[in-house]
């Protein structure tokens, strides 16, 4: 049998998103051009300034967003990479497992049979619930107790009535009460 290793993850820039960051913070910057061309008329208004202050920050956004997902894939591709070494040589060997199933590094996967594969770290799928504590959420609210005698006795009244109608609407045919 042939040992195949894996090959490190490197740093890939998507040629798509790359364009799409672009094309959003031009198309971006370009409305805001057109606000501002609006406001600069004889018909514009506060409102156009406002819009034309913020589409710029929206372009500014859309390239922010993809430069923190360049830096998360990054780390998480040397996470990756430096997480299998390291967490052997931290905890001595394979580390102790606490009570969610992760080492003391927190590198272990947990497989489906309960055992702890080295090297990996658990995904947020295989975690498992956790119980909120006691007394942690507020109370659901609840319709206060009527104590109001006449009241009581009104809801009877409506509750025989149903009764009465229920049992009545069994007896009857309903082709025939129909008109």
């Amino acid at each position: 049998m042939v040992a195949v290793s894996e090959t490190p993850r490197r740093t890939v820039h998507r040629p798509a998103l790359i364009v799409l960051a672009v094309v959003l913070a031009v198309a971006a910057l370009a409305l805001g051009w057109w606000q501002m061309e609006r406001f600069s008329s004889a018909s514009g208004t506060a409102q156009n300034l406002g819009y034309a202050m913020q589409w710029p920050l929206f372009g500014a956004f859309a390239l922010f967003a993809y430069f923190r997902f360049v830096r998360l894939e990054q780390e998480a591709g040397a996470e990756d990479a430096a997480g299998g070494e390291s967490a052997d040589r931290a905890t001595g060997s394979a580390g102790t497992v606490g009570e969610t199933g992760s080492t003391a590094a927190g590198t272990e996967a947990a497989r489906a049979d309960g055992s702890v594969q080295p090297g990996r770290r658990r995904s947020a799928a295989v975690r498992e619930p956790r119980e909120i504590p006691a007394g942690f959420l507020p109370q659901r609210p609840q319709a206060p107790r009527d104590t109001d005698p006449v009241l009581a006795e009104y809801n009877s009244y409506l509750a025989r009535l149903n009764a009465g109608d229920q049992a009545g609407s069994e007896a009857r045919d309903p082709e025939r009460s129909a008109g």
